[in-house]
């Protein structure tokens, strides 16, 4: 087989199952509740081969627009040259995670809203908006009186014959 151009060329790394995590897969998986507009992960599970996502989708990320038995319906955007379309991909829950991506968000909110409370009970304003980490302030370096500083300056090129 010289080029093969099936449908899975090129996962035999991408879709196997990572190591000791063979065997049946967990319930959780199947208990878990999709509602639309979840955020999802695109992550194939090898051991399945029905309702499996196209490799050009592994690891990508997708809003739910539609629930039914056993699959879910996700929309995701792909890249083809200067375009972004939007895919509607009908892929079976053993394909899937809930996603974290929004969990660093959802976690400065409420966190805003715990300073933002605190401020309101003292009377004070508070400014919740991220800023970049500033550069570090200017600062002396104290050091013993019989010390000298050393000068570095790199050593002249030569030839040995």
């Amino acid at each position: 087989m010289v080029n093969p151009k099936g449908v899975r060329r090129g996962t035999r790394y991408m879709f196997a199952k990572d190591f000791k995590k063979h065997g049946i897969e967990p319930l959780s998986t199947y208990y878990r509740i999709y509602k639309r507009g979840d955020i999802v992960d695109i992550k194939a599970n090898g051991a399945f081969q029905k309702g499996m996502p196209f490799k050009a989708y592994q690891g990508k990320t997708g809003r739910v627009f539609n629930v039914t038995k056993h699959a879910v319906g996700v929309v995701v955007n792909k890249r083809v040259r200067q375009r972004v379309l939007h895919k509607h991909l009908n892929i079976r829950i053993e394909h899937i995670k809930p996603s974290k991506c929004r969990q660093d968000f959802l976690d400065r909110v409420k966190a805003n809203d715990v300073k933002r409370r605190e401020a309101k009970a003292q009377g004070l304003s508070v400014d919740l908006k991220r800023k970049p980490v500033e550069p570090r302030k200017g600062h002396l370096i104290e050091t013993s009186e019989d010390y000298t500083p050393q000068l570095l300056a790199p050593v002249k090129f030569e030839i040995i014959a």
